[in-house]
């Protein structure tokens, strides 16, 4: 990966507030996908987590969220999509693999 995009990754992370934020999101995947491995399933990149379950623990106005959100979402982190009133995230695997093969 380019280091261009790294820098914009670390940079995103850079934020407290959205680190926690990640480390939740991240957390829940990671969960997930032991469980899914577990049970047979082939993969898991598809587990999604809606917008209210990932941040219930923060204290923070639903638009300061959304904001760290599409930070996450920008560094390529997330991706989110609208369901109706929520917003549902997943973990992009592929940056998660670019920054552990970057850190070795």
């Amino acid at each position: 990966m380019e280091t261009v995009k790294l820098a914009k990754i670390f940079k995103a992370l850079s934020n407290e507030r959205r680190l926690e934020l990640f480390q939740l999101i991240y957390a829940r995947y990671q969960k997930e996908e032991s469980r899914a491995l577990k049970a047979g399933a082939s993969c898991c990149e598809g587990v999604e987590r809606m917008f209210t379950e990932a941040c219930q623990c923060l204290d923070l106005s639903r638009s300061t969220i959304s904001h760290h959100f599409k930070e996450l979402e920008n560094a390529g982190l997330i991706t989110t999509t609208r369901r109706g009133q929520s917003c549902v995230c997943q973990v992009n695997p592929e940056t998660v693999a670019a920054i552990k093969d970057f850190l070795g």
